[in-house]
């Protein structure tokens, strides 16, 4: 599990004077970019790949609330990804500084090709990277009907 510390911010406060929605979007992005960057997928080397991160979703549970004045930690843990990496699956917690968890969530994103706006698997280089890094207990190997398990079309276009 990777885990990193985060002050909470005035900005990151709402105007029920607790940690935002958004905040928790933005802390969450930070710790998968700190993430990533540590095992080589820095922001240069996606720039020469001419590759990106894109999310498809970002499920949010809050069990309490979280208030500026304590520090606060937010985990990541790979819990599922494609055989070409195509396709992953983070899970993040939060922690108060107690240890005590007061929020979870489920990501899924894919990676795109910058040039032609469309999803890829990664470089075998990158792919090495990827695939030797610490799986989560649960961990899976991920298909494109994984990324499709909340789709729907309504019934009046059929």
């Amino acid at each position: 599990m990777y885990l990193k510390d985060f002050e909470i911010r005035w900005s990151d406060v709402d105007a029920n004077r607790h940690l935002a929605n958004s905040a928790y979007l933005n802390f969450m992005s930070h710790v998968r970019m700190t993430y990533l960057t540590e095992i080589g997928f820095s922001h240069k080397t996606l720039l020469e790949k001419e590759i990106g991160p894109v999310v498809f979703y970002e499920h949010m549970y809050y069990f309490k609330e979280a208030f500026p004045g304590k520090p606060v930690k937010v985990s990541m843990e790979i819990m599922g990804m494609s055989e070409d990496a195509q396709f992953f699956e983070f899970h993040h917690n939060f922690y108060d500084y107690k240890g005590r968890n007061f929020a979870h969530c489920e990501m899924m994103g894919a990676w795109i090709d910058l040039k032609t706006r469309k999803l890829t698997g990664l470089t075998d280089d990158l792919l090495e990277k990827f695939s030797t890094v610490e799986k989560a207990e649960g961990f899976r190997v991920l298909t494109k009907e994984d990324t499709r398990k909340f789709a729907r079309t309504p019934k009046d276009l059929v």
